[in-house]
């Protein structure tokens, strides 16, 4: 049977043998029962997960600061959410004068006044402060203490000082983290830039040239250091309740989860592995993957989770191919410093370790996989923009195969694991 991988608003055929492609990893099917986001949202918000209904939490008179994820996540629809949680507050006797909500940018650019009118809708910006993180604003952080790690925990002021803080957010496989949600509202949410860096710093091993933490990556958080000095810091601030949807991967609602922060956070974690973990059999000679298509491959930054889940399945040295058209090119100006700016690995990690951010983390993986991997990148870019790394630039999936077998002494014979929609599926090898 023909199979097509998404690249842009276009797909390409993989015009290889039916028997060379052994494995074709898709999300597992999960039934959950039907509704509309808004409703989903009210049912979380009525059964609660190991701890009150937030209406038996707040009392009339306190500040309640609600933190939100930024523009960049607009996809979450904070102000449906908002929507409903504010009439929970009010029934309890919450006053709108008393409510203030903070957009958790963590250490991505300032957005504007209308940037934060259209995350939250016109009516919720109208009626209820809403304000920009700022992590370098020094005057509105207040340090809460240092973790176990060493990580320096300074959080904003607003959120410290009022009575209630709930946090808004949505939870996802996450390449450092394990996933998204819960705990990261709070850092890199609303922390400082220092704390910010001293926690992803844990994504490293001590000493230069010793590289990345193995287990610091996408579904794991019981031994994830990064995971747990987060979980540590946001356990300073104590937030009495959160909200987090779970999405398909068109970002339509499929469940929602409060309560807790630790404890609806991880029945969150637990519904995405059982639709987006695939068991496989082994590692792959050869793995080709596609992000997903626009919006998933709009630049260079966007794919990292693809790469990422491609990491977990692919043999040693093997080929990796991997579709992101990047139409908009690196996305992020760190990636891009990382990919053009140095030719070797060393001077790539110091530079990282030295200022660390997740753009330049992620043009940090990139190169390393080059240097690890075959890897062929098919982009619409121009190949000069990866010329200080071993990345392989194509343009055609049928470039990448032709490569790939001349790349393997002229026939590339190894068997096929596909991912069509690499983003979502997170590969694991069943341990024997």
């Amino acid at each position: 049977m023909p199979y097509y991988l998404k690249y842009g608003d276009r797909e390409f055929k993989v015009n290889l043998p039916d028997e060379q492609i052994k494995l074709v990893l898709e999300p597992n099917p999960v039934k959950l029962p039907a509704g509309t986001p808004r409703e989903l949202i009210g049912e979380a918000l009525d059964n609660p997960i190991g701890t009150s209904r937030i209406e038996n939490i707040v009392k009339p008179g306190e500040k309640v600061c609600i933190i939100i994820s930024d523009s960049t996540r607009s996809w979450q629809n904070p102000g449906m959410i908002l929507d409903v949680l504010l009439d929970r507050l009010g029934s309890a006797g919450v006053r709108d004068e008393d409510v203030v909500v903070i957009s958790a940018r963590g250490t991505h650019r300032a957005q504007t006044g209308a940037e934060l009118r259209k995350l939250v809708g016109d009516r919720i910006y109208d009626r209820i402060k809403v304000l920009d993180h700022n992590c370098t604003d020094e005057n509105n952080l207040t340090y809460m203490g240092t973790t176990s790690r060493g990580t320096p925990v300074k959080l904003n002021s607003i959120a410290v000082d009022s009575d209630r803080v709930i946090l808004i957010g949505a939870v996802l496989h996450h390449f450092l983290a394990g996933f998204s949600g819960g705990r990261k509202s709070v850092i890199p949410g609303i922390a400082a830039r220092d704390t910010v860096q001293a926690n992803h710093s844990l994504s490293l091993n001590v000493g230069l040239g010793s590289g990345g933490n193995s287990l610091v990556k996408s579904g794991n958080m019981e031994d994830n250091p990064l995971h747990l000095d987060m979980l540590e810091g946001a356990l300073m601030l104590d937030p009495c309740f959160i909200i987090n949807i779970v999405t398909d991967d068109n970002y339509k609602t499929l469940k929602a989860f409060a309560g807790d922060m630790v404890k609806a956070h991880a029945a969150a974690c637990r519904l995405v592995d059982d639709m987006n973990s695939v068991d496989i059999d082994r590692h792959y000679p050869v793995v080709i993957a596609s992000a997903g298509g626009y919006p998933k491959d709009m630049n260079v930054y966007q794919p990292l989770k693809t790469l990422c889940h491609m990491l977990e399945c692919t043999d040693p040295g093997g080929v990796m191919i991997m579709l992101s058209e990047s139409r908009e090119g690196f996305g992020s100006p760190e990636t891009e410093k990382q990919i053009t700016g140095y030719d070797n690995m060393t001077d790539r990690e110091k530079a990282l370790r030295e200022r660390y951010s997740i753009g330049a983390h992620t043009g940090y993986l990139y190169a390393d996989t080059a240097e690890k991997y075959t890897f062929i990148y098919v982009t619409d870019l121009n190949a000069n923009n990866f010329a200080k790394t071993n990345m392989h630039i194509v343009h055609s999936l049928d470039e990448a195969l032709e490569l790939a077998s001349k790349l393997c002494g002229g026939k590339l014979s190894g068997d096929v694991l596909l991912m069509p929609n690499g983003s979502v599926t997170l590969p694991r090898v069943k341990r024997k």
